[in-house]
């Protein structure tokens, strides 16, 4: 008996909506130990699936919006280490995203 936890399938009805479901399963034994069935949980995550998918959307589309800025766009943590760097940023400066990254802004540039 093999033990499932998590495993995401599709699933469609009747009327051939498709539906995402989690799966949770696990052997049913006996008094013996021998395995007689099965035991499975499923949940439908479709609209979680559909949340998930939209926000990897917006977030390909600002990251498309600031590398293709008109405008040098730098971000820095904390500790004033770069940690967003665009396509105008490095042209204004020669400087690569690569090259940019994890560096101290104030000392490097």
């Amino acid at each position: 008996g093999i033990e499932i936890a998590n495993f995401e399938f599709p699933l469609f009805t009747k009327d051939q909506q498709r539906l995402d479901i989690l799966l949770n399963a696990t052997s049913r034994r006996n008094a013996d130990m021998h395995i007689v069935g099965m035991v499975g949980v499923g949940q439908d995550i479709t609209e979680r699936k559909a949340a998930e998918a939209e926000l990897e959307r917006v977030a390909r589309d600002l990251r498309c919006l600031i590398d293709t800025a008109n405008a040098p766009i730098f971000g820095i943590d904390k500790n004033g280490l770069v940690n967003e760097w665009n396509n105008k940023a490095a042209h204004i400066t020669g400087h690569t995203k690569v090259e940019a990254f994890g560096k101290n802004l104030v000392d490097k540039f």
